[in-house]
């Protein structure tokens, strides 16, 4: 596959909010990235710009958003159903090809539309329910796991100028990942089992840290892959959930270059392939 070109100039639009984050350190990384210009809109006025039209003057779509939830609903959380609209904009961007890349929980994102999972290839499940045709418990989580990620595909674009194993402080989730979707980059040496998560749904009723009750099967050690959607290359990268993975110099060149990836004329070219 071509090497990235770096230093060739891009623009990138981030899109956040739906989840608690601290705005300042995360757009600090971004203002490290050499040559790629980026612009943070938060939900939901992101998605007015999520459409060809919106997304003329952007190279890249980068989602740190998790929207489509109601942490205030009586059932926590409400599941919102996105506008027709909104969506018919979004698909029509990825038909017409727009390098996307997705960071940590915007894997949570709209959960009442089925296939916004199927696009980024996994679902993170505050809620026990249906998930491609099966019922599945809701996903696990764990803070400040220190663990070894190790590269799967080191001749990737994505992965270039990054060692073959590096550590990392961060969240990790046990959760859907939708392996024959997905071409794997990354993964984690952590144990992807009941015993190491906290549950989602206790999490957000009230009862954090807890999986008292819970059950979850073994789960996927990928974080982070590549795929298509619909016409359109996309990146998932499962760390990046504060700044001590902000911060850290891998993490900052897997950023810069899944970016430039998924902007390329050839990521372009394969996912239309």
């Amino acid at each position: 596959m071509p090497a990235i070109r770096y230093g060739e100039p891009l623009n990138a639009l981030i899109v956040a909010k739906g989840h608690p984050y601290l705005r300042d350190p995360f757009m600090a990384m971004f203002d490290t990235l050499p040559g790629i210009a980026c612009t943070l809109v938060e939900q939901p006025a992101a998605q007015r710009l999520m459409t060809p039209d919106g997304m003329r003057g952007f190279d890249a779509l980068v989602l740190y958003d998790m929207p489509g939830l109601d942490f205030a609903a009586p059932e926590r959380p409400g599941y919102v159903e996105p506008d027709p609209a909104f969506k018919a904009g979004l698909l029509a961007l990825l038909d017409e090809g727009k390098g996307v890349v997705a960071l940590h929980h915007a894997i949570a994102g709209w959960p009442a539309w089925p296939e916004y999972a199927e696009l980024l290839g996994g679902r993170f499940l505050y809620r026990p329910g249906p998930l491609r045709g099966a019922e599945r418990p809701d996903s696990g989580y764990r803070h400040g796991v220190e663990h070894q990620v190790t590269v799967l595909d080191p001749a990737h674009p994505v992965t270039a100028g990054v060692p073959a194993s590096f550590r990392l402080t961060d969240e990790l989730y046990l959760g859907e990942v939708f392996d024959d979707l997905v071409q794997p980059l990354l993964a984690s040496d952590a144990a992807f089992t009941r015993d190491g998560f906290y549950s989602a749904s206790q999490a957000v009723n009230g009862r954090m840290f807890s999986n008292e009750g819970w059950r979850h099967a073994d789960g996927s050690n990928l974080i982070g892959w590549t795929k298509r959607a619909r016409n359109s290359p996309l990146v998932y990268l499962q760390p990046g959930d504060g700044p001590s993975t902000y911060e850290d110099a891998n993490y900052r060149r897997l950023l810069e270059n899944a970016i430039r990836w998924a902007a390329s004329p050839e990521a372009l070219a394969w996912a239309r392939d």
